[in-house]
């Protein structure tokens, strides 16, 4: 009997995990194997056969690529200003909807609608707005901002692609925001009012350490969102001028599918992939350390 219940108990997470299990390996695992074979070839993506090529393409990487090395310093500073930037600005705008305003649900809506719109679609909108847009305010106003050369310079055009990135994103981390400042015990705040506490002190000593949860999450999908960062690139600068705001994720596109030099484009995608991982993971265990139990 109870070999027959390990039998039927097998039998069921076979039925119900088998089938995910069996597409997770197929769609994630099996890829990720073969762009790791296909690191150490020099495959240009087209041909039947990739022939084995060592440590070539780390080589050239670490040793005579350049232009990697400053997409990767490019998308370094990208993630590190869009990161705080748009924490600090989803997290300023959750507070101000989660005090008793008559047309908060409307503005929740409203401020949440630029992350349903599509990467390319909306780089596309803003590339209007910066070239076509601001020009005209700029024209009419005689305001220096606006007559501004957005998309046409590195430094510009590099704050340009954050604005745009923050403007999209900051919506959703407000909503997560939002739901673990509705989770912070009342009681507690009041307490502390009644003890004396300013809003600064309420802030800093209760409610930042009550929603550290909240702000790994949010830091764990900024920090991996900028990190990948391509349809924005793409559409808005194209890596340009020159190559000095283009993406790792741009820059690894353009070598594998462009260039059709896939063997050396995997490589890079593999050192990206380990590179945001111990980021990310580093991360997310700093912030888990300052949460706290409610």
């Amino acid at each position: 009997m109870r070999q027959k219940g390990r039998h039927q108990e097998w039998l069921q997470q076979i039925v119900f995990i088998g089938p995910g299990l069996l597409f997770f390996i197929l769609i994630v695992v099996a890829p990720f194997a073969m762009g790791f074979y296909y690191t150490f070839t020099d495959w240009d993506g087209i041909s039947n056969q990739a022939a084995w090529s060592g440590l070539d393409n780390l080589k050239k990487i670490f040793t005579d690529d350049e232009r990697f090395w400053t997409s990767f310093w490019f998308t370094l500073r990208f993630t590190a200003v869009a990161v705080i930037l748009t924490n600090l600005v989803a997290f300023g705008l959750a507070m101000l909807l989660n005090q008793k305003l008559r047309t908060k649900k409307v503005l929740r809506t409203v401020i949440f609608l630029p992350n349903v719109i599509g990467g390319l679609l909306l780089g596309y909108i803003w590339y209007f707005i910066f070239v076509r847009g601001f020009a005209a305010i700029g024209e009419a106003t005689g305001i220096e901002l606006f007559n501004l050369a957005w998309l046409g310079t590195k430094a510009t055009a590099f704050w340009g692609i954050v604005i745009v990135f923050v403007w999209q994103t900051a919506g959703y981390m407000m909503v997560i925001y939002i739901a673990a400042l509705v989770s912070v015990p009342k009681d507690l705040l009041e307490a502390a009012k009644i003890d004396g506490a300013s809003s600064g002190q309420l802030l800093r000593s209760i409610i930042v350490p009550m929603i550290m949860p909240a702000v790994t999450i949010c830091l764990f999908l900024t920090t991996s969102n900028a990190f990948k960062m391509f349809d924005l690139n793409l559409s808005l600068t194209g890596g340009g001028p020159g190559y000095a705001t283009e993406s790792i994720a741009l820059n690894i596109y353009r070598e594998a599918l462009t260039y059709s030099h896939y063997g050396l484009g995997t490589a890079k995608a593999m050192i990206f992939f380990f590179g945001v991982a111990l980021i990310t993971v580093t991360q997310v265990l700093l912030t888990k350390k300052r949460e706290v139990e409610v």
